[in-house]
């Protein structure tokens, strides 16, 4: 029992030893790809050098965060490789181990680092990633349109025949804005007028306004009970409809609060959904990628040919980045549930890795 546990303990500090190694190597390479785009971004302007470098540091722990899946399986395949070569395998099995006794210590280490990356590390990840969208928003070009989703309702900023309009409206529904308000400035930001609408038809880019009243800058009524005007936007019902944030700046802990948000102002929530369901599963996720790793090296006759393995890693990479895009966008579609076009591809791979795995222990 004693041996069992010196062993497992082993096992545990050398598969965490090489996930640390290969997030390392991921972080080099994913900051140095990350900071050649943003100087590329800045090349036409006049900013300080330490810029790029800020920003990137700020984007590259969501770029983990993303390619941890990836770095299990890498890491899964580094270690069952080095205890296969050093022929520790044979030692272990010699003291009455299996294949499967072998896989279930990284396996519940992949478990609890997927745990403690969505809930530790996710929401510091958000907060960096808010950051790092506000300071690049600053430096932006043409910066002529913005839109939000808050508990006041919905903004949107906009450069309009030279104007700078800012819109609020209660909530969307069906394809309406509903108790509309139009703040006009000219160039100079002056406030010029400020127009109110009942409701605001917005399925093209040309917006009817319904039942609005005009008032100057000074609050005086203008207008009052027209019973339609148009409003030419850069947004139509399908753009506004898809518009949201940058995913990554949501903690994971505040998904459900901007899900029930995006219902009460009328948005589709199909994506935060998503991103909910993706998190949950984001632990089970790690678990089939280390199972499959298992799979590749413990249930293979492959000896001494890395070339081979980094083969079989890249074409599984590729496999499982598409699979996954392809089922996202099923669930997009409505064409498959949220849960099912989350859980679907997780299940399959593993189901396929149980199914390995199986075969390796009996090996």
């Amino acid at each position: 029992m004693i041996r069992f546990v010196v062993i497992n303990k082993y096992l545990c500090k050398q598969f965490f030893q090489v996930v640390m190694n290969t997030i390392f190597i991921f972080c080099c390479l994913a900051f140095i790809m990350n900071l050649f785009e943003e100087i590329n971004f800045f090349k036409d302007l006049d900013n300080q050098v330490y810029i790029p470098l800020l920003l990137t540091s700020l984007k590259v722990p969501s770029l983990l965060h993303e390619m941890l899946p990836f770095i299990v399986l890498i890491s899964g395949i580094w270690f069952f490789l080095k205890i296969r070569k050093n022929d520790e395998i044979t030692a272990m099995k010699i003291s009455g181990m299996s294949n499967f006794s072998v896989i279930i210590v990284p396996s519940v280490v992949a478990i609890l680092l997927g745990i403690f990356f969505i809930g530790a590390v996710n929401p510091v990840t958000s907060v960096l990633s808010k950051k790092y969208e506000i300071i690049k928003s600053t430096h932006e070009k043409d910066k002529d349109y913005l839109a939000a989703i808050t508990k006041n309702g919905i903004w949107i900023k906009e450069k309009n025949n030279e104007k700078n309009n800012i819109i609020r409206a209660e909530k969307l529904k069906s394809r309406s804005l509903i108790n509309l308000t139009i703040y006009e400035f000219d160039k100079n930001s002056n406030f010029l007028k400020r127009i109110d609408a009942k409701s605001a038809d917005i399925s093209s880019y040309d917006w009817l306004l319904k039942n609005a009243t005009i008032r100057d800058a000074n609050s005086r009524i203008l207008s009052q009970n027209i019973e339609s005007i148009n409003y030419k936007s850069i947004y139509d019902l399908k753009k506004l409809k898809t518009l949201y944030s940058n995913l990554d700046t949501i903690s994971f802990w505040n998904i459900e609060n901007e899900i029930e948000l995006l219902e009460e102002r009328g948005y589709s929530s199909i994506e935060m959904r998503t991103h909910l369901q993706r998190s949950l599963a984001f632990p089970f996720f790690l678990l089939a990628m280390l199972l499959l790793s298992g799979v590749f090296t413990l249930g293979t006759n492959i000896k001494e040919n890395n070339w081979s393995y980094i083969f079989i890693t890249i074409i599984t990479c590729v496999l499982v980045y598409f699979f996954n895009d392809f089922s996202a966008a099923l669930g997009k579609t409505e064409r498959l549930t949220v849960e099912a076009a989350v859980w679907m591809p997780i299940l399959i791979i593993f189901i396929f890795s149980a199914i390995g795995v199986i075969y390796a222990n009996q090996k």
